[in-house]
């Protein structure tokens, strides 16, 4: 049996538990998961982004099964980047 987890800070969406609207953070324990998983953070700070409408979504892989999916200023209105942390 696998099991993803998706943990916000402060409460806002109960389809992830707590949130802070601005970054999810995911981890997976099956890499069957990670596809779905990062498409429905994205979809929820999509919803964010646009009543913002001044920056986009950055998703960062911290490690195997571990990511974060954030609004981030740097990157264009409309776009999603994707980053490996060093």
């Amino acid at each position: 049996m696998s099991t993803a987890t998706m943990e916000r800070p402060t409460a806002s969406s109960p389809a992830f538990g707590s949130s802070d609207s601005r970054s999810i953070q995911l981890a997976f324990t099956s890499a069957d998961q990670v596809h779905e998983g990062l498409d429905t953070a994205v979809e929820a700070l999509i919803q964010t982004a646009a009543q913002e409408g001044t920056c986009g979504i950055r998703v960062t892989r911290l490690e195997p099964g571990r990511y974060t999916v954030a609004l981030d200023e740097s990157v264009p209105f409309g776009e999603t980047h994707e980053d490996l942390a060093a």
